[in-house]
């Protein structure tokens, strides 16, 4: 809240900037002599986003910064990653005041602009199966009512004036400005913009230029707009300060499997292209894949799934009119085997070549309205496609959403293996909030605690103070803020405290934690049933399953009493030790479940390495009789298998998520997910090696693990 009323502050006084960031420059300066390093990244975070946000800063103030950077070089990660991106852009700002302002509104805003052809975009998913109807409304109601005041045109007259601000200082006529601005046509206004946008770019590519330089250029600019409506002679009025846009959010209730990529498909394609998804599906049917993709340079053999009429058995082959039926002496076989009829699958819009290729502009790429039989030599080799947008998908829940991303993430790096489209022209960031709906959904799962709901949020809030501070506390603030009366004049209220701290989590949290996908494997008791593949991020766990007939129920109760509840169970494990060497362990015991965690207690614990957590069951004899005790045998481990003796199946949920339960399983297998890329590239160099290396080639620069990042303020702080 200190934070959000400081910035606040700002948009209402702008001119008490400069001393607000004196402020935080000496508290920064003081948090260093006394080696208060926890209070350093959220000070560094404070004032970079007021530098952002204030008019006009003097050279002095954002000196000192610039030197407080290079001196985090010295110290460990993050203090040196966060230190070296933002001296980088200090330096920047420093020699064209108003940079970082304005491309953080070109990006975010989408705003068309040669220089710095970058855009951005907040993607805000939530389970309406885990958040209440009231917490889904309001949410999509603030993410709209912080959309209503953002047209391309408000944002590109904020852009010129801040620059001016930014240069000119007390010289630039704030309220001449606005009002020449308002007067001006569309055209006008947007060639003013990018008069002011060349200018301001080209000042902080030179690094010879002086700062007198650029302020000489946005004068004469800045009397050029003021002369369009005789205004030049108005009483300055100082710094007015321009407000910082919003950025583009959409609300989304992930209601499909392949929702996410989707979205980010329609992201990655013009938006006058994909207006029409029917007449591209057409045009696939017209024309031939291979006319389609023949001169495209950007994606190199590519490989398409057809649903294939053709059995290509060739008795199968239609007779023709002339030929005879065969005699009766002929193969018998001949007369089983058929052909029926097939039907042609019609592909999705999203999923038709026409419909990704319009969103390559490689060199060689062809209209797929213009089909050719031989595609014509390429001039050259085509430049590789700049990933010049930035999609930042922001999850709302608890694990288990967390669980499904895991899920969805595999999927589009398995689809993205088999054809790159995303990955080269798209970055793709993952931002986590915390929500916990106060009346937990109806599940056969038992109800969970709050803390065993969101292990990750308070992992992330142990290794980031500045994240627990910032993004926990709205666990409970969200659901309170949906449940509370509706004002009548909400409409006219535009500080709005959730969207304004969702923008600065998604502008300011750059440092990932990367968490281990992990890989399950399931089999079950049917013979006909197949393995099922799943995926985890945060719990595993596992019960004894009641058997379904009588008779097998029957068994069960005198084995009972016999043995002990539960079930026999293989355990076969690799055991994690300090030396990293590989330890083949396996186990007998008789288990009526186990629990798998993959978020450790503690943020000095390793995070690639499962907890296991087996209940044993002991027999005790003893004068009395026999008896039976539960006890927890606790295992480190990747990689672990484990099988019913008995054949006896038992159920295993998923990420605590009651609709990723698997019933009737008699073996597992989990280990470390692969990533796609590195499977695919070990396959090929396992086949070219003559001695069968596996670890060949390109595949030891590749990452093994699919790793989930998740962006916090800091990252780990050691």
């Amino acid at each position: 809240m200190l934070r959000w009323t400081l910035h606040k502050k700002i948009d209402q006084n702008p001119r008490n900037s400069s001393m607000l960031v004196s402020i935080l420059v000496k508290e920064l300066e003081r948090a260093e002599r006394g080696d208060f390093r926890h209070y350093i990244i959220p000070l560094l975070h404070t004032l970079m986003y007021t530098l952002i946000k204030a008019p006009c800063i003097s050279d002095e103030l954002c000196g000192r910064v610039y030197d407080f950077c290079k001196k985090l070089l010295t110290l460990p990660k993050p203090f040196c990653t966060i230190g070296l991106d933002y001296a980088a852009r200090l330096k920047t700002e420093r020699a064209a005041p108003g940079t970082l302002y304005q491309r953080m509104v070109i990006a975010e805003q989408s705003l068309k602009s040669d220089p710095y052809p970058y855009q951005e975009k907040i993607f805000i998913f939530a389970d309406p199966e885990l958040l209440s109807e009231a917490i889904c409304n309001a949410l999509l109601t603030d993410t709209e009512a912080a959309q209503v005041a953002q047209s391309p045109r408000a944002c590109m007259c904020y852009v010129i004036i801040h620059a001016m601000e930014a240069a000119l200082g007390e010289g630039c006529d704030s309220s001449g400005l606005k009002a020449s601005l308002q007067a001006l046509s569309l055209s006008e206004v947007e060639h003013w913009f990018q008069q002011v946008v060349a200018a301001v770019e080209s000042a902080g590519h030179e690094a010879s230029a002086a700062r007198s330089q650029h302020a000489a250029r946005l004068e004469k600019i800045h009397q050029a707009v003021l002369s369009s409506l005789q205004a030049g002679n108005a009483p300055l009025g100082g710094l007015q300060g321009t407000p910082l846009p919003n950025p583009n959010i959409s609300f989304h209730l992930w209601t499909e499997e392949e929702q996410l990529w989707k979205e980010l498909v329609l992201f990655i394609r013009p938006a006058a292209q994909s207006c029409e998804p029917e007449r591209l599906s057409q045009e696939l049917d017209t024309f031939a894949m291979q006319d389609i993709l023949c001169g495209c340079e950007c994606c190199p053999q590519p490989r398409f799934s057809v649903l294939s009429t053709d059995s290509g058995i060739e008795r199968d082959l239609p007779l023709p009119a002339e030929e005879s039926l065969p005699p009766c002496g002929a193969e018998p076989e001949h007369s089983r085997l058929h052909r029926k009829g097939g039907m042609r699958k019609k592909p999705s819009p999203l999923e038709s070549v026409a419909f990704l290729q319009a969103g390559c502009h490689g060199a060689g790429l062809k209209p797929p309205g213009k089909p050719q039989r031989r595609a014509a030599p390429a001039p050259g080799p085509a430049a590789l496609p700049q990933r010049l947008r930035t999609a930042r998908i922001l999850l709302l829940g608890d694990d288990r959403v967390l669980g499904r991303l895991a899920r969805a993430y595999r999927s589009l790096r398995k689809r993205e293996t088999r054809r790159a489209f995303l990955t080269p022209r798209l970055n793709l960031q993952f931002y986590y909030i915390p929500v916990v709906a106060e009346q937990p959904s109806t599940s056969e799962q038992p109800a969970t605690g709050q803390e065993e709901l969101c292990e990750v949020a308070t992992y992330l809030g142990r290794a980031d103070p500045w994240y627990e501070s910032n993004i926990n506390t709205l666990c409970h603030m969200i659901p309170k803020l949906a449940t509370m009366p509706s004002s009548p004049s909400k409409h006219l209220v535009t500080d709005l405290f959730l969207t304004d701290v969702i923008a600065y989590y998604a502008r300011m949290g750059t440092q990932p934690v990367c968490f281990q996908v992990y890989a399950v494997k399931l089999f079950f008791n049917a013979p006909a049933q197949e393995p099922a593949e799943d995926v985890f991020l945060t719990e595993l766990r596992s019960q004894a399953q009641d058997s379904a007939s009588p008779r097998e129920l029957s068994l069960t109760k005198k084995k009972t009493a016999l043995d002990g509840p539960g079930i026999d169970l293989t355990v076969t494990y690799r055991k994690v030790v300090l030396s990293d060497r590989a330890k083949e362990l396996a186990l007998a015991l008789r288990s009526t479940g186990l629990l798998m965690k993959a978020i450790p207690a503690d943020e000095a614990e390793d995070l690639l390495c499962l907890n296991v957590t087996i209940t044993e069951i002991i027999r005790i004899n003893n004068l009395s009789g026999r008896s039976f005790s539960a006890v927890a045998t606790r295992l480190r481990t990747q990689n672990i298998t484990i099988r019913s003796t008995e054949q006896r199946p038992f159920t295993v949920c998923l990420d605590k998520d009651s609709r990723r339960t698997y019933r009737n399983v008699i073996s597992m297998e989990v280990s470390p997910c692969l990533e796609p890329s590195y499977c695919l590239q070990k396959t090929r160099t396992t086949k070219l090696s003559l001695h069968g290396a596996e670890d060949g080639g390109l595949v030891k620069y590749l990452p093994k693990s699919l790793l989930l990042p998740i962006n916090t303020f800091a990252g780990v702080i050691q």
